[in-house]
């Protein structure tokens, strides 16, 4: 049967096979011995992906973007273990240590928008292959700085390279089909935890012989892998339709097909909708009366996660590094280098974040998207209220390791509800938004989890826990839940 690139008409042959359709319901997809016939020989992306299934394509790109999460979280880990060693090696305060972490997410903050402006513009590839190559740059650059200015800005450099990793998420959810997309995205924090255990882990081996600077050098290798591997990553093929090269958005949809061992729909590739946004990867299409609400609700969501995952991030190192009585020493010249204990009980709460996330796996498909990170909110400001019992160690490592394993599921939902909600010419900038928006938190959030809260536990686990509650009643009210919705293309489509 003869077919080229999918937009000529079929041959006789395949009309032949295609009478009987003719009087039958019209079904979503019809699927006939070697082929997939879609009705009127027509077929969107969403249609596609969905009849080719989850398979070998998708688990390629599941390994290459849980890579992109892990060189990322490694980068993010070291936040809380180059504070105090910079507190130790260059004396430096705890104003200044809260700068350190700060600048890094300032860096995000920043850059946010821009990748997501970049990826809607001229594609996800583009966007993600940059990132790989910048971020280990100036990640290796950091571990050469000769002084504090130094680090500081090239720190910040590193946290602009890294505000280009949500797009990551993005590339995926775009290529999973409906019923796989929410496990597959919450299951991708795997790989974000496995690089928080495997930075720990290398800490605690490197730290007390070579220091943090061969800290930071070892930690860009993820990255040097990723940047290696990204001309192999594939392109979209919802940004190809959208941006009018539906030729290549078939080309990816057979290289799917062949992957996945799957027949390729026969007919014409279309978009969802003739309607369009216009402009794409414009920042004000995100304020529209259609999306508005949800935007600035996801606002408040995304912030309120960075906020509180970051925090509790960073006070548990501080928590650790505190003595028994609750206090530390005054003077910025004293230290205390975290010992084989504090990592390795970093290292249990970090590890919460595995049944963190197949606890989400669970209850996002029984209960919603909407409904699931608003009770996961509320059990974490639960968790941070016992945060004020701290004198027993043990208790308050199962405490930070139940509170690490819900925010860390919680950020995994708001990764799962973002992409669905928005339509394809606008979900890079979307997601890149909300990434911005949650940077903002993530800079304030070291002036509670480290200078707040050594003047008084009380007051800084009471603003994470108000931050908690508040981002649970805007999940409650977002206007949409997208359990079993399929991805749109276009604006019109996602009332």
């Amino acid at each position: 049967m003869r077919r080229s690139k999918g937009y000529q008409d079929l041959d006789e042959n395949a009309k032949e096979l295609r009478q009987p359709v003719v009087s039958m319901p019209p079904p979503q997809e019809i699927e006939m011995a070697s082929v997939s016939v879609v009705p009127d020989d027509t077929f969107t992306v969403t249609q596609a992906v969905n009849a080719l299934g989850f398979g070998w394509f998708q688990v390629k790109l599941s390994l290459f973007t849980g890579l992109c999460w892990m060189a990322d979280s490694m980068e993010m880990t070291i936040l809380s273990i180059l504070s105090p060693a910079l507190h130790c090696e260059w004396n430096i305060s705890k104003y200044q240590q809260a700068l350190t972490t700060t600048v890094v997410f300032m860096g995000m903050m920043l850059s946010s928008t821009f990748w997501g402006n970049i990826s809607d513009r001229y594609g996800r590839k583009t966007a993600l292959s940059m990132c790989g190559v910048l971020l280990f740059y100036y990640g290796l650059l950091s571990a050469i700085a000769p002084n504090f200015l130094w680090l500081l800005f090239l720190r910040g450099l590193v946290g602009f390279a890294i505000g280009c990793v949500p797009q990551s998420v993005t590339l995926y959810a775009e290529f999973l089909p409906t019923k796989q997309r929410a496990k597959c995205v919450v299951l991708l924090d795997c790989f974000w935890a496995l690089g928080a255990c495997l930075e720990v882990a290398v800490a605690l081996v490197v730290m007390p012989t070579l220091g943090v600077h061969w800290l930071l050098a070892i930690s860009t290798i993820p990255l040097l892998i990723f940047a290696i591997i990204c001309p192999w990553l594939p392109e979209s093929a919802r940004f190809h339709v959208a941006s009018g090269q539906p030729d290549k958005a078939l080309a990816t949809l057979e290289k799917i097909a062949q992957d996945n061992g799957r027949p390729m729909l026969l007919g014409r590739l279309v978009c969802d909708d003739s309607v369009g946004i216009g402009q794409r990867g414009r920042l004000k299409h995100l304020l529209i009366p259609h999306l508005r609400n949800t935007s600035l609700l996801l606002w408040v969501i995304w912030m309120s996660c960075a906020f509180c995952y970051y925090g509790l991030v960073l006070m548990t190192t501080e928590l650790f590094e505190t003595g028994p009585s609750g206090s530390e020493e005054a003077c910025a010249a004293d230290c205390r280098p975290l010992q084989t204990t504090d990592y390795m009980d970093l290292l249990w709460t970090t590890l919460a974040e595995f049944p963190g996330i197949f606890a989400t796996i669970f209850i996002i498909e029984k209960f919603g998207r909407k409904r699931t990170m608003a009770i996961q909110f509320l059990i974490f400001a639960l968790c941070v209220c016992l945060l004020i019992y701290n004198t027993n160690r043990t208790f308050l490592t199962c405490v930070l390791f139940l509170a690490r394993g819900i925010i860390a599921g919680l950020f995994q939902a708001a990764y799962v509800y973002t992409p669905e909600v928005y339509p394809t010419a606008l979900r890079s900038t979307a997601v890149g938004a909300c990434s911005g928006v949650a940077r903002l938190g993530a800079m304030v959030t070291p002036y509670v989890a480290q200078v707040l809260l050594k003047n008084s536990i009380v007051i800084a686990t009471g603003v994470y826990s108000f931050a908690a509650i508040l981002a649970a009643m805007a999940c409650l009210a977002l206007p949409i839940e997208t359990k079993g919705r399929e991805m749109r293309d276009t604006i019109t489509a996602t009332g």
